[in-house]
C-alpha cells in the first residue's frame, strides 16, 4: 500500500511487536529511499484528532491583537504564537505565508531538568478546551513517534528502548499551523518553501488539504495527500546527523494551491519529536562506515536546535 501514486510505503504500526523484524525492515528501508512512510492502526482516536483541529481552527480565526497577547519576544516562537509572516525557510528572506503555534511538554517544576529550555506553556482564555485538547493530541503523537523511534533502532542494530531515556525530556513540539487565504504576496512567496525539519522525527496527522510536496532522490517534486487515518512520519535533520546520512532528511515544502483553493485556509497540524536537550548527536558507531565515512562532529541538540531556529528567523 501507498500513499496514491507517491510510491511511498504505508505501514501497519500493529505489525510492530516491540522487536526487529518485518516492520522495522520496511520502515529502514522507506526511510532510506523516501524519508517519509505512512503510517496507520496507531491507535489515535478519530475524535482527538478533530477535537485538536476544531480548538484551532478557533483559535486562529480570533482577531490578530487578540492572538498576538499570546506571543513571546526573544523567544524564538518556543511556546504560544508566532504571527503570519515571521518564520522563513533556511537560506531565503521571502517569509513564508503562515502562522502558527507551538505546545510543548507540559511538565511540572519539580520535575524539570531543563526549566530554562522547556518552558511553560501559554493557553487561550478564548478558546474552550484548548489546552486539554492540545495535549490530547500532544501526547498521543509522541506515543506513537516512540513506537516508530523504536522500531527505528531495531532497524539501526540498537536495543529496541534505546531513544526512550533520550527523548523522554524531550523539546519535542506540537504546531498547529495556519496557511491563510493568499491575497497579494509578496512575490516569490509561498506557504512553506523548500526545507528540512530540524528534530529527530516529524509526525503530521489528519492534514487532507493539498499542497504538501517531497523532493524525491532523483530531483522531482511529488504531492503527498494523507490518507484518512494514516500520519505521515518523516526524517529530520537530527536524526540524519545521527546516523551520518543513512536516513537522509527529505526536502519538502507546502506550495500555493491554484484557483479557488488559494482562497481557502489550510490547516496542518505536524508533531516535532526531539531528543533531551543536553543529548549530544553523535554519529551511531554502525552508520559510519568506509562507504559512508562520519561527516560530522558530536553537538548537544539543543546547541544545533538554536543554531537552526536562527538560521530560519525565530531567533536573532
Amino acid at each position: 500500500m501507498t500513499t496514491h501514486d507517491t510510491g511511498i510505503p504505508v505501514l501497519s504500526l500493529a505489525d510492530f511487536d516491540g522487536r526487529k523484524g518485518d516492520f522495522s525492515d520496511r520502515l529502514g528501508r522507506a526511510w532510506r529511499e523516501f524519508g517519509f512512510v505512512g503510517i496507520t492502526d496507531h491507535g489515535i482516536d478519530q475524535q482527538v484528532i478533530d477535537d485538536a483541529y476544531d480548538a484551532f481552527r478557533e483559535f486562529f480565526a480570533l482577531p490578530e491583537e487578540t492572538k498576538l497577547q499570546y506571543h513571546q519576544p526573544g523567544k524564538g516562537g518556543a511556546r504560544g504564537y508566532t504571527g503570519f509572516g515571521v518564520e522563513h525557510a533556511k537560506g531565503r528572506d521571502v517569509p513564508d505565508l503562515k502562522e502558527f503555534w507551538h505546545v510543548g511538554r507540559e511538565i511540572s517544576d519539580e520535575a524539570n531538568p531543563h526549566p530554562d529550555i522547556l518552558m511553560p506553556n501559554l493557553w487561550p482564555d478564548e478558546v474552550s478546551g484548548f489546552r486539554e485538547r492540545a495535549l490530547g493530541i500532544y501526547e498521543a503523537l509522541e506515543s506513537v513517534g516512540d513506537r516508530v523511534l523504536s522500531a527505528a533502532a531495531c532497524d539501526l542494530g540498537l536495543e529496541p528502548d534505546w531513544f526512550a531515556d533520550k527523548t523522554n525530556y524531550g523539546n519535542s513540539i506540537l504546531r498547529p499551523l495556519h496557511y491563510p487565504p493568499i491575497d497579494n504576496a509578496p512575490e516569490g512567496a509561498v506557504r512553506a518553501a523548500s526545507h528540512e525539519d530540524i528534530n529527530l522525527i516529524t509526525l503530521l496527522v489528519g492534514s487532507r488539504e493539498q499542497g504538501l510536496e517531497i523532493l524525491t532522490r532523483d530531483g522531482r517534486w511529488i504531492a503527498v495527500t494523507t490518507l484518512p487515518g494514516t500520519i505521515v512520519v518523516n526524517v529530520g535533520d537530527m536524526l540524519q546527523r545521527l546516523t551520518n546520512h543513512v536516513y537522509p532528511s527529505t526536502t519538502h515544502r507546502v506550495v500555493n494551491p491554484p484557483g479557488e483553493a488559494a482562497k481557502r485556509s489550510r490547516y496542518s497540524i505536524p508533531f516535532f519529536l526531539h531528543p533531551n536537550p543536553d543529548f549530544v548527536i553523535e554519529t551511531l558507531p554502525g552508520c559510519a562506515t568506509e562507504d559512508n565515512p562520519d561527516r560530522y562532529e558530536p553537538i548537544a541538540s539543543h546547541d544545533y536546535l538554536l543554531e537552526r531556529l536562527r538560521e530560519i528567523g525565530l531567533l536573532k
